[in-house]
């Protein structure tokens, strides 16, 4: 006979203790945090500005029930909707990373914190227009990007050692878990209820990745954070309203998720939670590409500038030397269905830029894909691992994401290049922070006047000021110009 399972409560799981923890008592004192967050914010919500062109992001925006209104809802940047925080979350967190342009973390788990900024700008812009309409003063920027620098920590130093991919998770688990303990720190919840919240995300039934790899790659990838950090956001309001939470939600037998979804593996950590992340993480600069085909697509530039055009048919193979996680990920060939297909195939960025000299977002549609000499010269990559590479990719004190192109012509010919880290990493940020800043004012270009993008770059740029302001009136400045 079995005995029968003890009913004793036991003490919350230590992970989700630290994980509240340190989202609420932890006090950030890096200055390159928060210099590192204010660039963040800038170039992810110029992120969710470029998508707003996108049809395929838009047609999922708005109020659920169309025509809704909201008491001092949260606003969505670059549009007049205005909503509850969940479903506000849900709409920033799609447009953030709907191109796959926004912030990465690569490690055993790679993902983007950065899409922990829907549920973050979601909960303070409604905390802080319902503190106005009490009478209350209203939170700051300096609150937003506390919050963003803790988010960046959670999930970054969680996917340090433990592969929820290999496990057929989808890495936006770690989104949810993150914005659900940073919302619960807005909202002011006390550490049993952020322990019951934390508990309540990692509880839920999480993201397969299916639609983030062949043969279903589809647009789910770029807003399932979105989904992820509406969520949170919902789960930590249900804390607030006293739901009850599951104190060994990771570590119960048979129905704990180490037991169910991590193959009875508990977690692993190599450093404690603290500033790291945000200070390390890598920016999307240049391209809007998967990151482990970065320095790959800067290969490609560089030899396409040496490449005589008129020899580009004469191409005869590529070789691109790669690290391991580059070939679990997005090394495919055949058919590519939709343009969440191609931002995931390695072959596909590579090809763009031999033949046309750029890769913007726009590349990825139909209009462009159509052309027959991208299939033919795909045809011809070969992807292999350099297992040098993979090991600098794991090493703390590197952490490169490396690509070696060798491109042979007809006539035996040879252009090589080799890119062992990103513009975005943190080893060129003296290189790639004006480049950074270029981006966001090009994306400002795209939705508003001079006037308009003036007083956003003054906000924007100075972080005491930055810092100083009220989240309501950083937000009001992204309300496009009819609507203001």
């Amino acid at each position: 006979m079995s005995s029968p399972a003890s009913n004793n409560r036991p003490a919350p799981d230590p992970v989700i203790a630290d994980i509240a923890d340190y989202a609420l008592n932890y006090t950030i004192t890096s200055d390159l945090a928060y210099t590192t967050a204010q660039h963040c914010l800038i170039d992810t919500l110029g992120c969710g500005l470029e998508a707003l062109e996108y049809p395929a992001c838009t047609k999922l925006l708005g109020p659920i029930v169309p025509g809704t209104v909201v008491p001092n809802g949260a606003r969505v940047p670059g549009t007049n909707f205005v909503l509850d925080p969940v479903q506000a979350a849900f709409n920033i967190g799609a447009i953030i990373r709907w191109l796959d342009f926004n912030d990465t973390w690569l490690a055993a788990e790679w993902g983007h914190p950065s899409d922990n900024l829907g549920g973050i700008l979601a909960a303070a812009d409604w905390l802080s227009r319902t503190a106005l309409a009490e009478g209350k003063l209203p939170l700051t920027m300096r609150a937003v990007l506390t919050a963003m620098i803790k988010a960046h920590e959670i999930q970054g130093c969680i996917a340090l050692e433990n592969s929820f991919n290999k496990a057929g998770l989808d890495h936006v688990v770690l989104v949810k878990v993150a914005s659900t303990a940073v919302v619960c720190q807005l909202l002011g919840l006390t550490r049993d209820q952020t322990i019951n919240a934390v508990s309540n995300a990692w509880i839920d039934g999480q993201s397969l990745r299916t639609y983030r790899h062949a043969p279903n790659t589809g647009s789910r990838k770029s807003w399932a954070a979105g989904d992820a950090t509406s969520r949170a956001v919902r789960l930590a309001l249900m804390a607030r309203a006293g739901e009850m939470g599951y104190p060994s939600a990771l570590t119960a037998k048979t129905w704990g998720f180490y037991d169910v979804s991590f193959r009875g593996q508990p977690f692993k950590f190599q450093r404690p939670y603290g500033s790291y992340v945000m200070e390390n993480v890598l920016f999307k600069i240049s391209y809007p590409a998967e990151f482990h085909a970065q320095t790959a697509v800067e290969a490609a530039m560089k030899i396409r500038k040496r490449l005589d055009p008129a020899k580009l048919s004469s191409i005869a193979r590529i070789k691109i030397h790669t690290h391991e996680a580059c070939l679990r990920i997005i090394d495919k060939t055949g058919p590519l269905a939709n343009p969440a297909d191609r931002d995931h195939c390695v072959q596909y960025m590579v090809s763009i830029p031999l033949l046309f000299g750029r890769l913007t977002a726009a590349d990825y549609e139909d209009s462009v894909a159509s052309d027959q000499r991208i299939d033919e010269l795909r045809a011809k990559i070969e992807c292999v691992e350099e297992p040098q590479f993979t090991r600098d990719y794991h090493d703390p004190e590197k952490r490169s994401i490396a690509n070696a192109l060798r491109v042979e012509l007809a006539s035996g010919e040879v252009l090589e290049e080799t890119v062992e880290y990103p513009i975005g990493h943190r080893r060129r940020r003296d290189e790639g922070l004006p480049l950074l800043v270029e981006k966001f004012k090009t994306n400002l270009r795209r939705r508003f006047n001079e006037a308009q993008r003036e007083r956003i770059l003054a906000a924007s740029l100075d972080r005491a000021r930055l810092e100083s302001m009220p989240v309501n009136e950083y937000v009001d400045l992204y309300i496009p110009p009819a609507a203001v």
